[in-house]
């Protein structure tokens, strides 16, 4: 069993945080960043009338639920293989109390660093986060810092490629790829567990992607879409590492994720949901209204990555040279988009929306000169026109629908982009134009500053994507306590 937080009021949070000691188990020492440290101060930033997704941290869950010890999928046997030897039974709880306590200590640091506004560490920082574009940036800098030293992952060694340890590195389901090997063969060398049980946090490192590419394609009919293939590979790889080691049964899959930029990556665990309620999906496909839980998963990015290169050109323009208000170019996947073009579509020398660009027209050039850049969901809610923009120095207009930003534990997207609802498409000139220019200034400033947390580094970097991703597992990590 473990204890993940319920609903409680959060003025009632920060008088306990200050009052618990540091040794403290009880409910509220279990407030990690950022579902505890962050949440009230994050409350205290947000006007009362804001919506349901801008007061998450304000509606988490925060009482402990007993959840049923299973062994994989097949339980009634594997729950006799893995729980006979009394010599494993004592290794593990000895682990488990090592790490829990490393775990302790930081959520210690975290409250600390909130309540003295300053951060500690024993490294010099060559970056500090500091500024509006953090919803608290003392809690995340300090975060952030708690994660580099202590967090230790393990990254699964079964299975084959090109299943299981790859996957695409370009082109928009690049990060799956990418992420993978970087953890498992470069930034691994920080993060990795020597051995399982010193692990905080486990990764299944399968590849959804490869996984349709290989196994699914050529697609030539509708039932060639249905998931049954997709849901058997992952339950058996589950099943395997289950069965193997005593770590899925610990916390119930609550401390294993995985991550993935294909638009089927929501459906990985469909076939059983109950059983894997409680694992975490790194998803740039972040819907909420198609079972994204922004309480368990977090959102990734989607990152259009070119063919040997990790970011496209920066054509960004300064302020004064951006001429073009708004500009989107791309196909019309979607109800989102249809509506889109048929306001804006070749009707507005001001809002610049493109199907298809004509020659001679560069797609980057034209973001680099445009003030907004208009980034509609598609078929699925994520695009990487966002992190298109962003890149290039313009103010992304966010156009959805149940779409739970990437990074936004952490990050406050209002100070860096525009969020327009899909029933105001035909008003995005109005509400544009009505920013005050000194505003525009202050979202160019701070898109330049978000940037740092997008970039593609190979070797990562401290505070780029791949570490914002580990950071988002780590938050996820910290909020939860297992028994020892």
């Amino acid at each position: 069993m473990f204890r993940r937080q319920l609903k409680v009021d959060t003025r009632s949070i920060y008088k306990n945080i200050q009052k618990m000691p540091n040794g403290s188990s009880k409910g509220y020492c279990l407030l990690g960043f950022p579902f505890g440290v962050l949440l009230f101060l994050v409350f205290s930033s947000f006007p009362m009338n804001e919506s349901p997704h801008q007061q998450f941290f304000s509606s988490l869950t925060l009482s402990s639920s007993l959840l049923d010890h299973t062994n994989a999928l097949q339980s009634s046997s594997s729950t006799s293989s893995l729980s006979n030897s009394p010599t494993i039974s004592i290794k593990k709880r000895s682990n488990l109390e090592r790490r829990e306590e490393e775990l302790r200590k930081a959520r210690v640091a975290i409250r600390r660093a909130v309540k003295l506004k300053n951060y500690t560490s024993n490294e010099d920082m060559t970056y500090i986060p500091t500024g509006q574009i953090y919803r608290n940036s003392f809690a995340f800098h300090q975060s952030h810092i708690e994660m580099m030293k202590r967090f230790k992952v393990w990254s699964y060694k079964e299975g084959d490629q090109p299943l299981v340890h790859d996957g695409p590195v370009n082109d928009i389901y690049g990060i799956e790829g990418q992420f993978i090997d970087e953890l498992e063969n470069v930034m691994g060398a920080r993060f990795r567990a020597s051995q399982p049980e010193e692990a905080h946090a486990f990764f299944l490192p399968f590849s959804v992607a490869n996984i349709v590419h290989y196994i699914y394609k050529p697609i030539t009919s509708p039932a060639d879409f249905n998931r049954a293939r997709l849901h058997r590979i992952f339950n058996d790889y589950v099943d395997v590492v289950a069965r193997k080691y005593p770590l899925w049964n610990q916390s119930n899959g609550a401390d294993h994720f995985m991550v993935s930029c294909h638009d089927w990556a929501p459906d990985v665990p469909g076939s059983k949901p109950e059983f894997f309620k409680d694992f975490i999906r790194g998803l740039c496909n972040a819907n909420t209204s198609e079972g994204f839980k922004p309480n368990i998963d977090f959102s990734i990015p989607e990152i259009n990555i070119p063919k040997g290169k990790l970011k496209p050109p920066f054509m960004g323009q300064n302020p004064e040279n951006r001429t073009i208000l708004a500009f989107f170019a791309g196909r019309a996947h979607g109800y989102i988009r249809e509506i889109l073009f048929s306001y804006w579509k070749g009707k507005d020398k001001d809002i610049q929306v493109y199907d298809n660009l004509t020659k001679g027209q560069n797609y980057h050039e034209l973001i680099g000169h445009s003030k907004f850049c208009l980034c509609p969901s598609g078929y699925e809610v994520a695009s990487p026109r966002e992190v298109e923009a962003i890149y290039s120095g313009c103010v992304p207009v966010v156009i959805s629908d149940n779409y739970s930003l990437p990074f936004n534990d952490v990050l406050d997207w209002s100070k860096f982009s525009v969020a327009i609802p899909v029933k105001q498409i035909s008003e995005i000139k109005k509400i544009l134009q009505e920013i005050p220019h000194d505003k525009y200034l202050q979202m160019h400033k701070n898109v330049m500053k978000v940037r740092r947390h997008f970039m593609v580094n190979r070797p990562a970097q401290p505070f780029d994507v791949f570490h914002m991703i580990l950071h988002s597992v780590w938050l996820r990590r910290l909020n939860i306590k297992l028994p020892s």
